[in-house]
């Protein structure tokens, strides 16, 4: 019994140890990752911009299950911050040259891209080398890269440009094999969100207001890289891709080199050795090092200015989502309460609503329009909206209390219109034998009724509200653009609008990015702009929150979904195409959103990426079928 004991004691204290130690770690990881601040200290070299990820306005906070398992981590770069960054190396002599990592680019919304764009061309400008690197260059960072003053590529690489468009899943054919009903409930003639629920195809006119929609972003972007390389063959990759690459012999990167697209083929040595002969070697390292200045400590190092007058920002990026949200998300008490704190507590001389949202819930876009009106209204202090790469149905719907509103050329805006779905399981009950009945003391009793179906009462009340709704959308914007409801209603209809359209239309005042649109804030507060200073209303993350992010970033690169070739990105690509295409099937259909104000096909022209949520259904969903 003796020894037994003894064996006991040895096994609990070799627990407790173990429980001891690892407790150890895990608060000594939590204080490093909270202490570890970026080094405002920086050295002479090249300023490296890692693209990995997408460029987004407000990056997801980041999903504890995927980052502490070591899943792939979609990583987003914040707009402004990178802009930031290119405005401060432009005249900064410690930078003597910025590099642009391209390899693992996932994209971001037209006008993202061209801000990024512009703010590259204005180092160019300045006198600084600016050398870009991929191995394989699609539209968008392409549209960065054309900037740079030279464009290096993989010989094993090349560039692929599509322009905007492509197929989307419709699943009436499924949902009549499954015996699904689902009601919709819609005003907008150009309302294509819930197509894919009723048609087994696009409808003529979804297709005519996409064929314009596309054509006009694209020429933007055909006219931007054009002017950035004059002398580039771009004709010829866009119009006869197959022939230029084949007088090639098949070597995609021979044919970009000759075509002028890119100006040097090389592998990442050969283009370090190229950094390091600007911006000196790091000579502790191997072949192809140079002298770098990390991202994060240049962004710390080159801090938002916090002297002068006060304007708020708040921004409304993602879908717009009743209660409160993450991040990345526009809960609408989220952003309400930081908005009405602000007001109470920031001493806000005036304010900007940043936008960057397909929309979404409808009484989540009017909680967030009510707050903003609080500034308007109660707080006395004009207000300015400035549009990112997206404003659409509810993103338009937070825009309409805005003094003035500013967008870029292609921003996406518009998609005034309302739709709601509930799906009924009746006819799927009786394929398996199940089937419903009962006693009702209204035309409403049970309503709406999965196991049997609704009524027409129910029909005509939902369609009726969707329809109130409408005239009420319409309503906001005819008092706000200073047009007749009539008009709204025929430049509404759901249907979507590049921003230079917008504003011949006037649902736009002004093209200008969010600088602009502070600015212009300032000059109606009567302030001097230069000396006004944006203050961000954003959330403060908890320390868990900070924790996360400290060992995400320290797995970028190494976890990110992404591929540097052709096959591999066209892979990852499909997977977040279908994996958001199952997510959007699954909102729509669980009857848990209300009526919506949303701009589903906008997501087609924006970064391809697929949340956490999604990407796990579309996974399962594979698992279950053995692919």
């Amino acid at each position: 019994m003796k020894l037994v004991r003894g064996a006991w004691k040895l096994l609990v204290g070799i627990k407790d140890a173990l429980v001891l130690i690892l407790l150890l770690l895990f608060f000594g990881s939590l204080f490093a990752a909270l202490s570890s601040r970026p080094n405002t200290r920086v050295t002479d070299g090249a300023l490296l911009l890692d693209l990995s990820g997408s460029i987004v306005e407000q990056p997801a906070e980041a999903d504890p299950v995927a980052v502490l398992s070591g899943q792939p981590v979609a990583q987003q770069l914040r707009l402004r911050d990178v802009v930031r960054a290119l405005n401060a190396a432009k005249g900064d002599a410690r930078v003597k040259v910025v590099v642009l990592d391209l390899d693992k680019f996932a994209g971001g919304y037209p006008s993202a891209l061209a801000e990024v764009g512009d703010a590259v061309a204005r180092v160019r400008a300045s006198g600084k080398p600016v050398l870009a690197y991929a191995t394989l260059y699609t539209d968008g960072g392409y549209r960065i890269a054309s900037n740079a003053s030279e464009i290096w590529q993989n010989p094993f690489g090349g560039t692929l440009f599509r322009g905007p468009g492509g197929s989307q899943p419709y699943y009436k054919g499924l949902i009549d094999k499954l015996g699904v009903i689902a009601h919709v409930y819609r005003v907008g003639q150009f309302k294509s969100a819930v197509e894919p629920f009723t048609r087994a195809d696009q409808s003529e006119p979804a297709r005519a207001a996409n064929q314009a929609l596309y054509r006009a972003i694209f020429d933007q972007w055909r006219a931007a890289v054009q002017k950035a390389r004059p002398k580039a063959q771009l004709d010829a990759f866009l119009t006869r891709p197959a022939e230029t690459v084949q007088a090639a012999g098949g070597d995609i990167a021979q044919a970009n080199l000759r075509g002028g697209l890119v100006d040097k083929l090389g592998d990442r040595i050969a283009f370090g050795n190229r950094v390091a002969a600007l911006a000196g070697e790091d000579k502790g390292k191997g072949a192809g090092s140079f002298r770098t200045i990390k991202y994060d400590n240049w962004l710390a190092a080159n801090p938002v200015p916090t002297g002068g007058d006060a304007v708020g920002v708040i921004t409304v990026a993602g879908t717009i989502v009743d209660g409160e949200a993450k991040a990345g998300t526009a809960g609408g008490d989220t952003i309400a309460k930081l908005l009405l704190d602000g007001l109470a507590t920031k001493n806000l001389k005036a304010l900007v609503v940043r936008v960057d949202s397909p929309g979404g819930s409808v009484l989540a876009s009017e909680r967030i329009r009510q707050a903003i009106l609080q500034a308007k209204q109660v707080s006395k202090i004009p207000v300015v909206v400035s549009m990112g790469g997206l404003a659409a149905s509810g993103g338009y719907w937070v825009s309409t209390p805005g003094d003035v509103i500013f967008a870029e050329p292609n921003t996406i805006t518009g998609s005034i219109g309302v739709f709601g779905v509930i799906p009924t399981f009746e006819n799927t009950l009786a394929k398996i034998g199940v089937t419903a009945d009962g006693v009702a003391t209204t035309p409403l009793s049970g309503q709406p009724d999965v196991m049997r179906g609704t009524s027409p009462a129910f029909d005509a009340i939902m369609q009726g509200n969707v329809e109130d709704i409408y005239r009420r959308f319409t309503g906001l914007v005819a008092a706000s653009r200073k047009l007749t409801p009539e008009r709204v209603d025929q430049i509404g209809q759901g249907r979507v609008w590049d921003g230079g359209t917008a504003r011949q239309l006037g649902l736009v005042d002004r093209f200008g990015n969010l600088n602009d649109a502070v600015a212009e804030a300032a000059r109606r507060a009567k302030l001097d702009p230069a000396k006004a200073r944006a203050v961000y209303l954003d959330r403060e993350p908890s320390a868990y929150e900070k924790l996360l992010k400290s060992f995400a970033d320290r797995e970028k690169g190494e976890t990110t979904d992404a591929a540097t070739d052709l096959l591999g990105m066209a892979a990852i690509e499909q997977r977040a195409l279908m994996a958001q295409a199952l997510g959007d099937a699954r909102r729509m259909l669980t009857a848990r959103t209300g009526v919506q104000a949303r701009c589903l096909e906008c997501a087609g022209l924006g970064p391809v990426t697929a949340s956490a949520e999604d990407a796990s259904l579309f996974d399962l969903i594979v698992a279950r079928l053995g692919l």
